[in-house]
């Protein structure tokens, strides 16, 4: 049994990006146990990558497990680039630091909301609370060439908004007191990619399952993105 608190990226074990689709995630983790598995190569056998390969999917094989994974990636990940900001800081205790004023502090919040928070926000709330009339619309008919033309249609639109808030989002460093606010924008962010790449999929093969993932996906997001305004209301 491979012990839990041992350091492994589960991305990296399955060699995915964090990016990655749930479908690319099952793609790999079955491309590694045909290649690791002593029943079927001989030769590249090897027992405790087959162990880690499969505690890696059995965390991203799942949304909600892969979800609260990401979560605790970010906050390590906060929690280190605090430790080095305060390393750096101590490196450099020798020059003359301006101190932050109380002013200073709400003009970077002020500057964060208005950059990149409110056109996220907008960005965000319109992919997201448009799917399910589109939704609508194609169940009328999921076969209809014309139904299918306007869905994809939407999609690109979608896809477009999409990584112009990826852009704006990545454009300013989030001040320290709204990091709660900026994960969840981030992982808001992340499952509507993911969303996306899954709704795509149907048109190709007419398989429903893609549009129930991708709807799932969505939800998260929603739910990811309330949670991103509260923090701001309560800021």
């Amino acid at each position: 049994m491979v012990n839990s608190k041992q350091n492994f990226n589960h991305y990296d074990t399955l060699k995915v990006s964090p990016h990655a689709s749930q479908a690319e995630i099952k793609q790999a983790y079955r491309r590694l146990v045909k290649l690791f598995h002593p029943d079927s190569n001989q030769e590249t056998a090897d027992k405790d990558q087959i162990i880690r390969i499969n505690a890696a999917y059995e965390v991203l094989g799942d949304s909600q497990s892969r979800l609260n994974y990401d979560r605790q990636r970010q906050d390590d990940s906060l929690k280190l680039n605090s430790d080095r900001q305060q390393r750096t800081a101590s490196a450099q205790k020798h020059y003359k630091v301006t101190r932050q004023t109380g002013r200073d502090a709400d003009e970077q919040v002020e500057e964060w909301l208005r950059r990149v928070y409110q056109p996220v926000n907008r960005l965000l709330s319109g992919i997201l609370y448009s799917l399910e009339e589109q939704m609508e619309q194609l169940a009328a008919d999921p076969f209809d060439d014309e139904l299918l033309e306007e869905f994809q249609e939407y999609l690109q639109t979608c896809r477009d908004d999409f990584k112009q808030a990826q852009v704006t989002f990545r454009s300013l460093p989030n001040p320290p007191s709204l990091a709660r606010t900026a994960a969840h924008l981030y992982y808001s962010l992340s499952q509507v990619g993911d969303g996306l790449e899954e709704l795509a999929y149907f048109p190709l093969n007419y398989d429903e399952r893609y549009l129930h993932t991708g709807q799932e996906m969505f939800r998260i997001a929603i739910r990811l993105h309330c949670e991103a305004q509260a923090s701001v209301k309560s800021h």
